[in-house]
């Protein structure tokens, strides 16, 4: 039991199924808003090859980030790394990227061109990430804030009709899939200030790095506060369709934005701030988030 739970932290999977869930909301949103859904339109086969595209290619990502990232995590004393705590040996991991990195890639084919595409592209900066970018971490906490991103165009873009690379997304999969990178964003700065002894001497160039810490924390509140901000627009404004005057949606994304406005009073006002604590509680805003677009796809 041990060694599965060692390989389940690995590879995440638990981001594995949030990420499907990002991309089945993204092709219920589109279908809402294109061809007015029923259930019995959904195309479960479109969404089970997707769910698997997410799935290999988080995991075998997440296994060579660990592998990459190895000596810092000992630095950092990251006990939640089990590759750091010696529960897997590091080959085991380049064996999980070198068997489900492929199979993602291979079955992003069979969903459509462009879903082939955008997990291509995804795919390749995730190497590039892992490998290189990790060191330049005001760019890699982009990567990271994209990745919980495009999942929602993906989605979208696995259930429309044309295959033209530049199909029209739908307002509401950009506004969600915005809202996703700012709040990655957010998380991923919380994070290198976690990280700050660390990276220093790894010399690893996060933003604490660079503007200080206090200033990170600022950063972090103020994507915080766009996400919120960005929230409230799919219920205000009539162009959302689906989502306009939806009282189920108001009602749990207020969730999302209580625990995001606590989390940013916290970082501006607390100097002995929790932040792996709070970065835990980001990701239940999060998912809180994820539900709000979900069931207010159906219901309000």
């Amino acid at each position: 039991m041990r060694k599965l739970k060692a390989i389940w932290e690995l590879m995440r999977l638990e981001h594995g199924v949030m990420l499907a869930l990002a991309i089945f909301i993204g092709s219920i949103i589109s279908l809402q808003t294109t061809s007015g859904l029923s259930l019995q339109d959904f195309p479960l086969d479109k969404f089970i090859l997707t769910f698997f595209v997410a799935l290999f290619l988080e995991a075998s990502t997440f296994a060579l980030n660990d592998y990459f990232d190895l000596e810092i995590d000992k630095q950092n004393k990251r006990k939640d790394r089990p590759l750091a705590r010696g529960d897997i040996d590091p080959k085991t991991a380049i064996l999980i990227f070198c068997i489900l990195f492929p199979l993602g890639i291979i079955v992003s084919y069979f969903v459509n061109t462009t879903c082939f595409v955008i997990a291509l592209i995804t795919a390749i900066f995730a190497i590039i990430y892992d490998a290189y970018l990790k060191k330049i971490k005001l760019l890699g906490n982009f990567y990271i804030a994209y990745v919980m991103a495009i999942p929602f165009v993906f989605g979208s873009s696995a259930v429309q009709q044309s295959e033209s690379i530049f199909m029209m997304i739908d307002s509401s999969v950009i506004i969600i899939a915005l809202i996703a990178f700012l709040a990655g964003s957010g998380r991923e700065i919380m994070k290198d200030v976690m990280d700050y002894d660390g990276d220093r001497k790894q010399g690893v160039k996060s933003f604490p790095r660079y503007i200080g810490v206090v200033w990170s924390k600022r950063i972090a509140s103020f994507f915080y506060l766009i996400a919120v901000g960005l929230s409230s627009l799919p219920f205000l404004q009539s162009s959302f369709t689906i989502y306009y005057r939806n009282y189920v949606y108001l009602g749990i994304v207020l969730l999302t934005d209580i625990i995001l406005l606590y989390t940013t009073i916290q970082l501006l006002f607390n100097q002995n701030i929790d932040m792996p604590k709070f970065r835990k509680i980001t990701l239940l805003a999060i998912f809180f988030g994820l539900l709000s677009f979900f069931l207010g796809a159906f219901i309000g």
